[in-house]
């Protein structure tokens, strides 16, 4: 409990005084009422994210599916693991603009290449477990020393999708510790359905 007070005054601090993050009275839809837009880095250069404007917009296409088969498409649970805090977008709009912490992108290549939120880092959750170099480990699978991990948010396509939770298992399994882990359990699913941006992800 106090853990997630601290994550969500830490997150009120950010919103209120970072610059990434703009208002705009103009703007009907907005991700809070005084934030219309949060811009992040990637390595294509800053992306602005906001949600679409049209009120009427829908979302189409495969993530407008309300039923997949289970298994394996199984309703995931709020909670992953014991110390890994789950967040929803504001948590994580708020990582994205912290440069000191990662966003995570767990699903398969194909996937991510095809549409991802912007400033996610795509390390698929088959390979997590020997990448954690890239998240502030050192040492190799098997072997890492994670006492400079870095806090990272990881999702995957929505609630139903188990490429996320199995990915943070494994971290956990290599010593990656859990107060430094944050699951989007909505994942592309439901940021789509707020209608914010998404970009094609880097091969």
């Amino acid at each position: 409990m106090t853990r997630m007070i601290a994550l969500i005054s830490a997150l009120w601090l950010l919103l209120g005084s970072n610059a990434a993050f703009a208002a705009d009275e103009a703007k009907q839809v907005n991700i809070r009422p005084d934030i219309a837009s949060v811009e992040v880095q990637t390595p294509d250069g800053p992306v602005t994210i906001e949600r679409i404007q049209d009120t009427e917009n829908e979302i189409t296409g495969y993530f407008a599916k309300t039923s997949r088969a289970c298994p394996p498409f199984c309703i995931q649970p709020a909670k992953v693991a014991e110390g890994v805090a789950t967040i929803g977008e504001l948590e994580l709009l708020d990582m994205l603009a912290d440069t000191e912490a990662m966003v995570v992108d767990a699903r398969t290549v194909d996937w991510h290449a095809e549409e991802t939120i912007p400033g996610a880092l795509n390390i698929p959750y088959t390979e997590i477990a020997s990448r954690l170099d890239e998240l502030g480990c050192v040492g190799s699978s098997g072997a890492w020393d994670c006492t400079k991990a870095k806090n990272v948010a990881l999702y995957c396509n929505g609630l139903w999708c188990g490429q996320s939770p199995t990915a943070i298992r494994a971290m956990l399994r290599e010593t990656y510790p859990a107060e430094h882990i944050f699951y989007y359990r909505g994942g592309m699913q439901a940021w789509k359905i707020l209608g914010l941006t998404t970009v094609e992800g880097g091969l």
